[in-house]
This record gives structure tokens, sequence and C-alpha cells, in this order.
């Protein structure tokens, strides 16, 4: 995480204090408001940035919870995909 950009990481704290408490499925609009955000700044997370956020986002989380976001990123990836390229 060290050398990651600072604005990403900035944008990946946001993140996970809005995903603070919720649910796999409430994850993917934080997500998308996150990618966008980091669009509209000039800023592209590779795949391996957003797996990283991925797994920061299940930390802690029960492994329902986790299998959960897992579900919501696959059906999401098309969005996820378009907006990080």
């Amino acid at each position: 995480m060290k050398n990651i950009d600072p604005a990403k990481l900035e944008l990946i704290k946001m993140a996970a204090q809005k995903t603070s408490g919720k649910s796999g499925r409430d994850l993917a609009p934080v997500m998308l408001a996150l990618i966008t955000s980091a669009n509209k700044q000039g800023i592209r997370f590779s795949p391996d940035e957003v797996s990283l956020i991925l797994e920061i986002l299940k930390d802690g989380k029960s492994r329902e919870e986790q299998a959960q976001i897992d579900r919501t990123m696959r059906m999401t990836s098309s969005l996820f995909n378009k907006h990080t390229k």
C-alpha cells in the first residue's frame, strides 16, 4: 500500500469509511462512486489496485459477507471495467 499514489490512497480510505458496517450488497454503489470520483480527477485504478480495495473492504467481514461482495463485484464487473480503462 505504501507504493500507492496518495490521491488514490485517500479515495480508498474514504471508500473504507463509507462501507464500514455495510453488507456486501451495499458495496457495489460505493465502489462505483469511488471509481467515478477517481475518474473525474483523472485517476485510474489498475486491476491490482481494485483487488486491493476489495480485500480492504472484505476485511473483518464474515465469510458469507465476503462471498456476497465477490458475487456483487462479479455481477457489476462490466461497469467497473468500463470505468477503470
